[in-house]
């Protein structure tokens, strides 16, 4: 659909589209990368050679993406910071080698992805258990949800302002839309914003956060509120919104726009206009033009406007499917015939407008990182100092869900070395950010970890704290 991306950089040669880091220079390293990795590529004993970009540097990042993908390699994305534990899966379902860059000043190395298509791009996403795995994307999913996105907002240069990672979908698409539709992308560390150093967008552009980081802002106050209300849309999704956040963002006029939707759709696939929301709908807003929601019964049948069920999604712009979801690696799943059945329960109403009202699984979403909390718990009792262990979520204005451990210890006195030890193997997002030292954890009959019981007793404990 659309422009393939190599007849897209072409046309965009030169452009001076990045605010922030220097355009001259993305333009300088990208015309360098794009022979690099096509003598990679044409190395290869393979139709789409696999590279995966480890690159935290976002205009490198940008430049081996792009150059990577334009060739005709398959891109695999990766957190910089993921840990010894995250790469032993990577391992395990791609094989990067980590001692071969394909160009020594970039964080991007050989991998392999067997089977994979010219143009595919995988995408990390959360699993089952914490396993990574990846969302199997093409130029034309992804384009499918860009046009999607500019005739929901009705607009037709996308100008952007990124303080979101690039490797996760949520930073990916913004840089796409605005690479797409001939707009300016604002590319600035999170921390640097904070410290009031605004970067020169456009008018009418769009910031995209995470529900933490548009409290942080509001409670900074100061030239971040005038700041907030100049772009057409602050998109907050990625976690649940705190009812006191979002009246707080309407009492000071921020144009927020809440947004549904998750890696395997190409990102949003709901979106709540700004004026929609500051007329007080607290609702994910309408599907996007690509999309058809619907809400299915257990027993997958289409459940009647206000009743609460399994949200399904479809759309061109869904996922091929999943690298890795097996656990050994390879092209799973398929592309959705009958539609994408989420793990999220909600609703419509009868103005077509999605409630999402909780999931069905046990994964927890805080700060906008998926966290799955048997990943965590595997490493606490591979630390040889915890009998039992149970990480919950604990209702946070803040980061949506507050990471909490409670843990059985063979001595009390390794508790205040817990956190330590888990730096280096887990990322920092999945690290709890409440101990709780317990006697017992709650179980079944059967002898299953109750989750249910064990939130309530870390909620009945704080309580009495």
């Amino acid at each position: 659909m659309g422009q393939p991306l190599k007849t897209l950089l072409q046309r965009r040669w030169d452009d001076d589209w990045l605010v922030g880091p220097s355009s001259r220079s993305f333009w300088l390293h990208l015309g360098q990368l794009i022979p690099v990795f096509a003598a990679y590529r044409a190395s290869v004993d393979s139709y789409s050679p696999g590279v995966l970009i480890a690159e935290s540097d976002p205009l490198l990042f940008l430049a081996a993406c792009l150059a990577a993908w334009s060739e005709g390699c398959t891109v695999v994305l990766a957190n910089p910071g993921w840990g010894d534990r995250e790469r032993q899966q990577l391992q395990a379902l791609v094989r990067p080698r980590w001692d071969a860059p394909v160009c020594p000043e970039i964080q991007g190395y050989p991998c392999q992805v067997v089977g994979s298509q010219p143009g595919q791009i995988l995408i990390p996403t959360g699993g089952s258990s914490g396993q990574i795995k990846f969302a199997v994307h093409s130029w034309d999913t992804l384009s499918v949800s860009i046009e999607g996105f500019r005739s929901h907002f009705g607009v037709k240069a996308v100008h952007a302002y990124c303080v979101l990672p690039l490797f996760h979908v949520s930073g990916l698409m913004q840089a796409l839309r605005v690479l797409v539709s001939g707009g300016c992308l604002a590319l600035q560390p999170y921390s640097d914003l904070k410290r009031e150093n605004y970067l020169s967008l456009p008018p009418g552009g769009f910031l995209s956060l995470v529900p933490t980081q548009l409290q942080a802002l509001l409670a900074l106050g100061g030239g971040f509120i005038p700041w907030l209300r100049g772009f057409r849309a602050v998109l907050l999704g990625g976690a649940p919104a705190g009812r006191s956040l979002l009246d707080a963002a309407q009492a000071a006029q921020i144009p927020v726009a809440l947004t549904y939707g998750m890696t395997e759709s190409a990102a949003q696939v709901a979106t709540l206009l700004p004026e929609e929301f500051l007329a007080g709908h607290r609702s994910s807003g309408r599907p996007l033009p690509h999309v058809k929601i619907t809400i299915l019964n257990d027993q997958g049948q289409p459940l009647p406007l206000g009743q609460v069920g399994r949200v399904v999604i479809r759309a061109r712009s869904l996922a091929l499917g999943y690298w890795g979801f097996s656990g050994k690696g390879g092209l799973v799943g398929s592309a959705h015939p009958t539609g994408l059945a989420t793990d999220d329960m909600g609703y419509l109403d009868d103005g077509g407008y999605l409630h999402v009202v909780g999931r069905s699984s046990s994964k927890i979403i805080t700060g906008g990182e998926n966290v799955f909390p048997e990943e965590i718990e595997a490493v606490l009792l591979a630390t040889g100092g915890v009998k039992d262990a149970c990480v919950v979520g604990l209702p946070c204005d803040r980061w949506g869900e507050r990471l909490c451990a409670l843990v059985v210890m063979n001595s009390t006195e390794l508790l205040p070395d817990l956190p330590e030890r888990l730096r280096s193997l887990l990322a920092p997002y999945k690290l709890p950010k409440q101990w709780i030292l317990v006697s017992a954890l709650p179980r079944t009959a059967q002898g299953k970890l109750s989750r249910p019981q064990a939130l309530a007793l870390a909620q009945w404990i704080l309580a009495m704290a």
